[in-house]
């Protein structure tokens, strides 16, 4: 079996979305325990994780899975972008991105700084807020992955 462009192209497309949405549930459920938890230094431990695992993760996943996915579109014949399917995965992405780059970042630091300033319940308060920043992430990046695998439109 001789793998194609294509099929390493899709390869690192799907990849990093597992990543991605990976990373974002495994946070979330992570969140969502500090925030029920009565433990008053868990949101500065976990805003200092998240400062670490942006640039690593959340920051350069995206940005695999829209360049492989531009790339796929853009170096197969079969899709365009006037198919619906693309239009409405690039949506649901543009939507998903600019929740992380406004919402998340902005809470993520707004936690860092009460938990930097020992004002737990703020620092919990913020992080709670993030929590449905990244709740709405990943109904966007599912319904995004069932856009893909389903292709309404075509």
């Amino acid at each position: 079996m001789t793998a194609t462009a294509y099929d390493w192209q899709l390869f690192a497309h799907v990849l990093a979305g597992m990543v991605w949405l990976g990373a974002i549930v495994l946070l979330e459920v992570i969140a969502i325990r500090v925030v029920t938890g009565d433990d008053d230094l868990a949101a500065g431990r976990l805003v200092g994780t998240l400062r670490a695992v942006g640039p690593l993760v959340m920051a350069p996943m995206p940005v695999i899975l829209l360049g492989f996915g531009i790339w796929m579109v853009a170096d197969n014949e079969a899709w365009d972008f006037g198919q619906t399917w693309v239009q409405v995965a690039l949506a649901l992405f543009a939507v998903a991105f600019a929740i992380g780059a406004a919402h998340q970042s902005r809470t993520a630091l707004a936690a860092e700084r009460a938990a930097a300033a020992g004002e737990h319940g703020e620092a919990r308060n913020q992080l709670r807020r993030w929590t449905w920043g990244m709740g709405a992430i990943i109904l966007l990046l599912v319904a995004a992955t069932w856009d893909m695998i389903f292709k309404p439109g075509l």
